[in-house]
């Protein structure tokens, strides 16, 4: 332990215990929890380490707090982060005793966490991911030299070390996401291809829902285990569970016993609908259990049984349901699975130890094969006809909802129409984005049964808003409660291009510069193209003539010369020609560092809010790597920043001033 994080902790045994990844995330636990209450003592601790992983999921809050209790008597000790860290240990170490080994679930599949405290991995999880991997990338011409890989040895995270494999795994999982124009796959890459395909892979990774928050490229190129199995494990569940969504498979409209419920079907998480599938076909069978987790509700392997018996009752074998022993159960069911061409995830071990990231992978795999759903019906067509095509709205509701979950929150949000209406999310982003402005002592935190609560929340969020001078002309924190997507939108509009103004001003600050506005922006982009030689311009976020992307390859190469091989540029005529250069702009400049969310069709559209982030995300960067944009190098085809990745994943979808006056009005 050295450098900054080494400072936190003087003790040689404390910094022993944890790297520099794992303090970050920890310390990031404990200012939380001490700014909630304003101090932190030993009595607050049973109750708030039970957002930790491991302690918080394994042990129950009578639990902890005996724990804390044995070992310390003055419960209303002040708690510094030398003494939050040991009362981790022991709770560690406490639930490891119980369940006599770590944790299967280390990875965090099901959480899309990926900052585990831990440093084991789960075998059978690794042998998992590396099956899907050796399946689903073989045809890969760059990587049939390295496939298939020996899930018995580290050969994965040797291979992940170049940034590649990662790469070309997000682009199976969501394909299109990454250029693959722009990733480095020379033979043997150069400590800074290498750090710019993983930043590449970072920042494309949170561009599909994933969370990496403290994970850097340096985690990848020293081959951290825990750090690698979990980004990988949350890239396969994304790729898994992509058809659990009414308009990709509108058979689940089958699942609704009231086209009242669409809605609702419409904004629950996709594990959630793959266990109303689950039981769905369950009651058919005449199960009476009803599945809520895919860990114990599956351990015996009896809801596994039933499932395959309706989806494929060709296979049935009577002797699955009449075992008594649950192992060899879940052999049977793994025998039945693998005639249907499901047998890919899992063992029957994996079974009865209720591996949830596993038996979910199992499950979805299951859907994917065969759903067993009516084919679509002219009902189910009709109902989804009269649901507003919002195109849109979904578009900023995505940009919106991978923004807040890059920032680390508490809760993952799947659906920000549905899962802000609380308040607290929006409390933990205000405070992320201007640190201190929340007022903890009057929020209240999930679970909230009292709805007068939930307004509460709301309405401080309302009255920072107004303290941030957000345009909240008759708004009022119910309003939020009610899910009014308008005016969810429109706020959440207004807090990133808060977000994004301040960074730059404060980048701007170190420079001795002037508080940045958007004609800031706007001038600064002109003039790195001017000043390149060029006589392209654009005279606003909605000009038109940004649709063929040439200006933002321009000004990428005039911030980072070696950024555009200009070979692989179109003329951008053609709407084919145009979105070609758009993916190669997102994945360029995802490449130097930018932490961005807008798709290729925010830039052929031009659509301004999206248009202002991502010049916006380029002169933060630029702002940050002054002399980086002088930099004269070579690479395999072209290259980006040769420094670390940054995370600051709020120079993303904000607006402009006049988008906001414009639309966002409130």
């Amino acid at each position: 332990m050295s450098g900054h994080w080494g400072i936190l902790v003087s003790d040689p045994w404390l910094q022993n215990q944890f790297t520099q990844v794992e303090l970050r995330s920890l310390k990031s636990h404990f200012m939380s929890m001490r700014r909630e209450s304003g101090r932190l003592v030993i009595a607050d601790l049973a109750s708030k380490m039970s957002r930790l992983k491991v302690v918080g999921e394994n042990l129950s809050e009578e639990e902890r707090a005996s724990c804390v209790k044995d070992l310390y008597q003055n419960t209303e000790d002040e708690v510094d982060f030398e003494l939050f860290l040991k009362v981790y240990l022991k709770l560690q170490a406490f639930s490891n005793s119980r369940t006599g080994s770590s944790p299967k679930n280390a990875s965090a599949f099901l959480k899309a966490a990926t900052t585990t405290l831990l440093h084991t991995i789960s075998e059978s999880e690794k042998a998992s991911y590396v099956a899907h991997i050796n399946h689903y990338l073989a045809k890969d011409e760059f990587l049939k030299k390295y496939l298939p890989i020996d899930p018995s040895t580290n050969e994965l995270f040797e291979i992940a070390k170049d940034g590649v494999l990662l790469c070309k795994l997000i682009n199976v999982a969501v394909p299109g996401t990454i250029d693959e124009r722009a990733i480095n796959t020379k033979r043997i890459l150069n400590p800074w291809e290498r750090n710019e395909n993983h930043t590449l892979c970072l920042n494309s990774a949170k561009a599909i829902g994933c969370t990496v928050v403290n994970i850097g490229t340096q985690d990848f190129i020293e081959g951290r285990r825990h750090l690698v199995l979990g980004v990988i494990s949350q890239i396969i569940k994304i790729q898994l569970l992509a058809d659990l969504d009414l308009k990709k498979t509108p058979q689940l409209l089958e699942l609704l016993d009231d086209s009242k419920d669409m809605e609702e079907l419409m904004n629950l998480p996709p594990e959630k609908i793959l266990l109303r599938w689950m039981n769905f076909h369950l009651k058919r069978a005449g199960y009476r259990k009803i599945v809520t987790n895919f860990s114990s509700d599956v351990k015996d392997a009896e809801a596994y049984a039933h499932l395959l018996n309706v989806l494929a009752p060709e296979y049935i074998n009577p002797s699955t349901l009449a075992v008594k022993n649950p192992f060899e159960r879940a052999k049977l069911v793994l025998e039945h699975a693998d005639k249907m061409g499901c047998k890919r995830y899992l063992t029957a071990r994996d079974i009865v130890e209720g591996s949830p990231n596993l038996n979910l992978a199992f499950v979805a795999h299951i859907f994917q094969h065969r759903n067993g759903l009516s084919a679509q019906t002219k009902q189910q067509m009709s109902l989804l006809e009269t649901f507003p095509d919002d195109t849109q709205d979904s578009r900023e509701e995505r940009a919106f909802r991978l923004w807040m979950n890059s920032l680390g929150n508490s809760t993952y949000i799947n659906n920000v129409f549905e899962d802000l209406r609380n308040g607290w999310v929006l409390l933990e982003t205000l405070d992320k984005v201007s640190p201190g402005i929340v007022h903890w002592k009057i929020a209240n935190k999930p679970p909230i049964k009292m709805p007068f609560r939930k307004v509460e929340n709301c309405n401080q969020v309302v009255k920072i808003g107004k303290q941030l001078k957000f345009s909240l002309v008759n708004v009022a924190g119910n309003d939020i409660v009610q899910g009014n997507k308008k005016l969810i939108l429109a706020y959440l509009w207004q807090l990133m291009r808060y977000n994004i103004l301040q960074l730059l001003k404060n980048l701007r600050f170190h420079s001795r510069g002037k508080e940045i506005t958007d004609a800031d922006i706007l001038e600064w982009a002109n003039s790195k193209v001017s000043s390149s030689g060029s006589q392209s311009r654009m005279d606003s976020f909605k000009d038109k003539s940004l649709s063929d992307g040439i200006f933002f390859l321009e000004l990428l190469s005039s911030v980072q010369h070696r950024a555009v091989n200009w070979g692989l540029v179109t003329k951008g005529v053609t709407d084919q020609e145009k979105k070609m250069n758009a993916t190669y702009i997102i994945s360029i400049a995802r490449k130097l560092g930018c932490s961005i969310f807008l798709l290729p069709e925010d830039i052929t559209e031009v659509n301004q809010k999206m248009i202002l982030t991502l010049t916006a995300s380029i002169m933060s960067w630029c702002l940050k790597h002054p002399h980086d944009e002088r930099t004269v190098g070579t690479s395999d085809n072209e290259s980006g920043s040769q420094l670390e990745t940054t995370s600051n994943s709020t120079l993303d979808d904000s607006a402009s001033d006049s988008s906001v006056d414009e639309n966002g009005n409130m």
